[in-house]
């Protein structure tokens, strides 16, 4: 089993196309207070002994290093050795919408990232619990199966986002329905659906599905995302906003959070409605709707020992960096000679 333990840092990365562009801009920089001073050949024969060539190789082995550095720090880690783990817990999956409408931004960052992040604090809080996850737009599919992993399933949260579905639309019934089959065919109340949308069912019978569910010993919670006021949608092209979504008569879409068909939901499910705020998404309360259920006893396989594998990272970051220090700015007069790399003698 492959993690990475501080996945956070892989952030960092982005750091280096910045400093690429930022080296080339200093060249240019460079190449510009020189002709300033006259003639380029000329005033380039004042300083004959400048390597830009061995400028070059420095900057890519620091940038080398620099991008091995974060790799190590984010920290691989490959699962040593696996185990069979007696749990007592209940089983849970959690509806996700990836529809549209959940990139208004009436919620920080936008609707489906703060619910992103509310599942990733859940997951720190569970014990012993399984957990697996559904997406659903205009159609449903299991996205995560039913598992005690919760590393796993955070790397899984990580790959969600509005696009993963084609078909646009919210069938929350349907959501609820391939939740309810993909618990099995163990009986016992030990088992939930947490549906985290914004209500804006156009597709199926969420109330029917959610009958269907507590037939069969399944209690169904909401969170509701969004404000009842509404938000537009923005739409992306490159990761830069381009305007607000609209519709054949070209009037701005605005979605808006459906409460009372998700408190229906909720109160046929027998489970609790939250409407979710900035400040609070409801984790509390979804907790203790979990806690309520019967617990099972039940065997699973799992890693219980991770190898830190950030040393191979590490180590040749720091060879390159050695090897960086020793390479001076000043030509070398068998490499002027040989013209190696184009360099003016």
């Amino acid at each position: 089993m492959f993690r990475l333990e501080n996945i956070r840092y892989l952030y960092a990365l982005t750091a280096i196309p910045v400093l690429i562009l930022l080296f080339i801009w200093m060249k240019q920089w460079r190449k510009k207070a020189i002709r300033s001073l006259g003639d380029f050949e000329t005033v380039s024969q004042l300083i004959p002994d400048v390597s830009t060539s061995k400028m070059n190789i420095k900057f890519i082995l620091l940038l080398l290093a620099l991008t091995l550095v974060i790799v190590g720090i984010v920290d691989p880690q490959i699962g040593s050795k696996l185990q069979e783990a007696k749990r007592n817990g209940a089983d849970v999956i959690i509806a996700l919408d990836v529809s549209n409408s959940m990139k208004a931004e009436d919620l920080s960052p936008n609707r489906l990232g703060r619910a992103k992040q509310a599942i990733s604090k859940l997951l720190d809080k569970l014990e012993g619990d399984r957990i697996g996850i559904v997406v659903f737009a205009g159609e449903a599919f299991v996205q995560l199966p039913i598992t005690t992993d919760y590393a796993a399933a955070k790397l899984f949260l990580e790959t969600i986002d509005t696009d993963i579905i084609p078909i646009q639309g919210t069938a929350i019934g349907t959501a609820i329905r391939l939740s309810t089959e993909s618990f099995g065919h163990d009986v016992g109340k030990n088992k939930s659906i947490i549906v985290i949308t914004d209500g804006e069912n156009f597709e199926d019978d969420a109330i029917k599905a959610t009958q269907e569910a507590v037939e069969k010993g399944i209690s169904v919670n909401t969170i509701g995302m969004g404000s009842s006021s509404g938000s537009p949608i923005p739409l992306y092209k490159n990761g830069m906003p381009v305007g607000y979504k609209k519709d054949k008569d070209g009037n701005t879409v605005v979605t808006k959070l459906n409460e009372e068909m998700l408190q229906q939901i909720s109160s046929v499910g027998n489970g609790a409605y939250i409407h979710a705020s900035n400040s609070e998404i409801g984790l509390t309360t979804i907790l203790d709707e979990i806690n309520k259920l019967e617990k099972k006893n039940f065997e699973s396989k799992m890693y219980s020992d991770y190898d830190d594998k950030y040393y191979f990272f590490l180590f040749p970051a720091l060879l390159l960096m050695l090897a960086e220090l020793f390479i001076n700015d000043r030509k070398s007069k068998w490499i002027a000679q040989l013209n190696l790399f184009g360099e003016k003698k």
